[in-house]
């Protein structure tokens, strides 16, 4: 029994011995961590990539190894040990063991930042090698968008100058039929005072209708024309 306890003695000393390496592993990885998110991100980054995964690996090593120890003193505390041991020996390993899952929940959490953080430097390389690579085609897409803003305003201006136009030509007529009046009305009061007859004067109202009606349709077609240039414009 003696020479039981002995065994599960040295094994238990070398995991101890080999926890506080992992733990004082650890430590390090998290100085070059911290140091890392510090320094400038290209230099920092290259010096943590340069030590950090071989000291990643080594403690992965080691923690399989302090689960390999766990799982032989469980073994040995359980066949060797008198009962009267057994109790402290118990308490002793599963101090041990929470110390090993502990450190095994650390290391995985580091690893899973370093994982997500290369995967960041990825994607922004390849968003920057992305940028630089359509340059061009950003370029040409504003000279395109360029071009159609020149465009709509170009069509406005004709619009609008058509528009000035339209408005011109129904004042020009709007004139035109008003002066037209004036002298329909003037006729009528020279026919009236030299006794014309009613043949003559009905004459005279036909031809006010007509050219009222000229007037109508010239103004008609204008904004028909009018409606034409704008729906082509645009």
């Amino acid at each position: 029994m003696a020479g039981g306890t002995g065994t599960l003695s040295e094994v238990y000393q070398q995991a101890r011995h080999l926890l506080l390496s992992v733990r004082d592993g650890l430590e390090r990885l998290e100085r070059l961590e911290s140091h890392s998110s510090l320094s400038s991100p290209r230099a920092s980054a290259r010096s943590h990539d340069d030590n950090a995964p071989d000291l990643a690996h080594s403690l992965k090593r080691d923690l399989s190894q302090l689960q390999t120890y766990s799982v032989e003193m469980d073994r040995l505390w359980r066949s060797q040990m008198p009962k009267s041991h057994r109790d402290l020996w118990k308490r002793k390993l599963e101090q041990v063991a929470e110390e090993v899952d502990s450190l095994k929940l650390a290391l995985d959490k580091y690893l899973s930042r370093r994982h997500r953080r290369q995967m960041e430097a990825k994607e922004r390389a390849e968003l920057l090698q992305r940028v630089n690579g359509d340059s061009a085609r950003v370029l040409q897409i504003f000279d395109e968008e360029a071009q159609a803003m020149q465009s709509v305003r170009n069509s406005s201006s004709v619009l609008e100058e058509a528009y000035a136009t339209g408005v011109a030509v129904l004042a020009k007529y709007s004139e035109q039929r008003d002066r037209l009046k004036q002298a329909q009305r003037k006729a009528l009061d020279i026919l009236n005072t030299v006794g014309l007859s009613n043949s003559v004067l009905k004459i005279i109202e036909r031809r006010h209708r007509l050219d009222k009606w000229i007037s109508y349709i010239g103004m008609f077609l204008t904004v028909v024309i009018i409606i034409v240039v704008w729906r082509w414009t645009h």
